[in-house]
């Protein structure tokens, strides 16, 4: 059976998304609880305040999200930018899996014809198209400075999240062997 091009936008910001999440998830695991907190300098996130920054970002841009601007009037930002003594990691991660949530949830519940309707962010009005666009690069953006700040926290202990130096063309081989192409 063939699937709109809407229906497949739609499969595959999800399975985007997930990868996004997943990637950040798997650094986030191999820092100890202090590195958290760590920034490489006084204009630097840490990896707590990443957190708390994108979690606060889905929560408000995904909650009512076809019915309410996107940046909610009870959003404190600036906020997501300090972290309070006895933040624990667990703390963060449940407010990180809060924001996915409401993300997933809400994509869940758009239909192909939702994909025309218009949003507000800020005011600003988006495309359902463009609001989801602009919230995968945001993910995506911060997820890379997850992975990167995470790298270098666990140092001589990271476990690589992708291919690793010199290892390409193994990788590739084994992938066109797997797909039966070699």
């Amino acid at each position: 059976m063939d699937r709109s091009p809407a229906a497949l936008y739609l499969e595959d910001v999800v399975n985007q998304f997930r990868v996004y999440k997943g990637l950040a998830e798997r650094a986030l695991a191999q820092v100890r609880d202090e590195d958290l907190f760590v920034t490489l300098d006084p204009e630097s996130n840490s990896l707590a305040m990443l957190i708390q920054h994108m979690a606060g970002n889905l929560i408000s841009r995904w909650t009512d999200f076809l019915t309410t601007d996107g940046e909610k009037p009870d959003r404190d930002r600036d906020s997501e930018f300090e972290t309070r003594d006895g933040t624990t990691r667990a703390a963060l991660l449940a407010r990180w899996e809060e924001g996915w949530r409401r993300l997933f949830e809400a994509l869940a519940g758009l239909t192909e014809e939702d994909l025309t309707r218009t949003v507000l962010i800020r005011a600003e009005p988006h495309s359902v198209v463009r609001a989801i666009d602009r919230q995968l690069t945001h993910q995506a953006y911060h997820a890379g400075q997850i992975v990167f700040l995470a790298k270098h926290l666990a140092s001589d202990h990271w476990n690589n999240l992708s291919v690793p130096r010199g290892k390409t063309r193994e990788f590739n081989a084994e992938m066109l062997a797997r797909a039966g192409r070699q």
